[in-house]
């Protein structure tokens, strides 16, 4: 299953949902191993719309493991901020949040 392309209307009304998200995810001190993209694999299928904090020191690090993950999972990266990405994936069974139409 392969995301679709969000437009920006629809992006911005997705970071309006996760304005209130707390973090679901937090990678640890080994990064991005293989339990925690099965634990944000398990949360993206649940909730869609998740909040992720990636634990490194660089900030290039941080956008390697961001990446490797939305890549991983095929999931969207809504926005970052700071150690904290908001990523979306749709679920295809159940879809829980209704895009506005573009």
């Amino acid at each position: 299953m392969t995301n679709p392309k969000l437009n920006e209307k629809q992006r911005k009304f997705l970071r309006g949902l996760a304005h209130d998200l707390n973090v679901v995810v937090q990678t640890g001190a080994a990064g991005l191993s293989e339990a925690v993209l099965a634990e944000i694999d398990g949360a993206l299928t649940a909730h869609e719309l998740i909040k992720v904090r990636f634990i490194a020191a660089e900030r290039s690090d941080r956008d390697a493991m961001i990446e490797h993950c939305c890549e991983q999972l095929d999931a969207l990266l809504i926005q970052r901020v700071g150690h904290v990405a908001t990523l979306f994936r749709r679920n295809a069974k159940k879809p829980k949040i209704e895009l506005p139409k573009k």
